[in-house]
């Protein structure tokens, strides 16, 4: 049961480093004037994929690393981090508050960096990462793998 959660984990923090990219692809589309339609994707990748994704990888982590409070708490962190992104986006009728509001996509690259640490940890554990050739340092302890 365990390897479902961590599966689900690695698939859902892998997808939002994902959409993140996809999302500065569409911000910078519609700032290069492509149209409404880039900035209503943003948004809706943002609110309607991306946040739901990271609840469910803090949700997952609880079946993923049983115990491990300070990893779950890393993980609550991601959803944390997201909730604070999507509060800084700047509303459409207050352009002159850009200072602030560009926290908004500074943080959305520490999201993406934090996503990757959570599916980095979920594909070590899930075995999904090659050994090294060359061996690791001296006394290292082999990576265990999953019942």
């Amino acid at each position: 049961m365990r390897r479902i959660f961590l599966w689900l984990n690695f698939l859902l923090s892998t997808l939002i480093v994902l959409l993140v990219f996809a999302q500065a692809y569409f911000i910078t589309a519609y700032v290069s004037g492509a149209g409404q339609d880039a900035l209503d994707t943003h948004g809706f990748i943002g609110f309607a994929i991306i946040h739901p994704a990271e609840l469910f990888v803090f949700l997952t982590a609880f079946g993923a690393w049983p115990r491990a409070w300070r990893w779950i708490g890393f993980t609550f962190f991601l959803f944390v981090l997201g909730t604070v992104q999507i509060f800084l986006s700047p509303p459409d009728e207050d352009p002159a508050s850009g200072w602030v509001h560009g926290f908004h996509g500074l943080l959305a690259l520490v999201v993406a960096v934090t996503a990757a640490v959570i599916a980095h940890r979920g594909m070590r554990d899930l075995g999904l990462r090659r050994a090294s050739r060359g061996g690791g340092p001296e006394g290292a302890a082999p990576t265990r793998s999953l019942p």
